[in-house]
């Protein structure tokens, strides 16, 4: 069985289609998309519920060409957190090695810091095979050491740009298949009054943190929310006065409200 661990935050074409080569390349029997519930190189901050991202990950599998042979794996929730990937192959080798053996898939970006996971010398003793991401070669030390996938499919696609489209309230359809899309409208998540929520706790304890200001005030901005915008720019001006981004802001959405409501009768 070959483990595609991740966040999946949320899974996205490209997961797919890197789980539907390896299988039609016959590099393994069986694809697990290891969902992780928190990773200790990541932030929780954007971290959508567990439970989602499983689902969402189960729905897109159950979508895939190979559906019978490609799903998620819940094994990391039943483990100590933070996950770390030792200690999930160790969990597996014990309780059912002698079923079946395993191997990992990973990108080329993850091999620059794979020194920092815990005995990542021992992760390298089980297969791992790597697709290639734009400008991340593989290091000189490693390339004997895995399997590089050079006819993988090579999508520039990540979760952090399928969330800032959602917050934004972009398209996804090139990016998500419909019904995992169709699951995060339902759920809310990452929209932009879900991300503002997140942020407004934050500023409890830090209420001068201009970037959080910042961003809050452009998600205001983006569901015309102009109030509520003017207050978060007109706060970094009291911290910063010489703060441009916020005067820009500040002067946008006066022209749009001078524009909106020239008769003071007429609002």
């Amino acid at each position: 069985m070959m483990l595609y661990f991740g966040s999946f935050n949320p899974v996205h074409k490209g997961h797919i289609a890197l789980a539907e080569y390896v299988v039609e390349q016959g590099l393994c029997d069986e694809m697990a998309l290891v969902v992780s519930p928190q990773s200790p190189h990541k932030s929780a901050e954007t971290l959508a519920p567990e439970l989602d991202r499983f689902e969402m990950a189960e729905i897109a599998c159950k979508a895939s060409k190979f559906a019978d042979r490609i799903r998620p794996s819940v094994i990391e929730f039943l483990l100590p957190k933070p996950s770390y990937t030792i200690d999930t192959l160790r969990h597996l080798a014990e309780n059912y090695g002698e079923e079946m053996t395993f191997s990992l898939l990973m990108g080329s970006d993850q091999l620059e810091r794979l020194d920092s996971w815990k005995e990542h010398e021992k992760i390298l003793e089980y297969p791992v095979y790597v697709y290639p991401r734009r400008g991340k070669p593989v290091p000189a030390e490693l390339e004997n050491r895995i399997v590089l996938l050079h006819d993988a499919p090579l999508l520039d696609i990540s979760a952090t740009e399928v969330r800032r489209r959602i917050a934004c309230g972009e398209d996804t359809a090139d990016l998500l298949h419909p019904d995992v899309a169709a699951y995060i409208r339902q759920k809310g998540l990452w929209s932009p009054a879900s991300r503002i929520a997140a942020i407004t706790a934050r500023l409890t304890d830090t209420p001068d943190d201009i970037e959080l200001l910042l961003e809050r005030g452009k998600l205001h901005y983006r569901l015309n929310e102009w109030g509520a915008a003017l207050n978060d720019f007109n706060r970094i001006l009291k911290i910063a006065p010489q703060h441009a981004k916020a005067q820009q802001f500040i002067d946008m959405v006066q022209e749009i409200l001078a524009f909106r409501y020239k008769d003071i009768y007429n609002p």
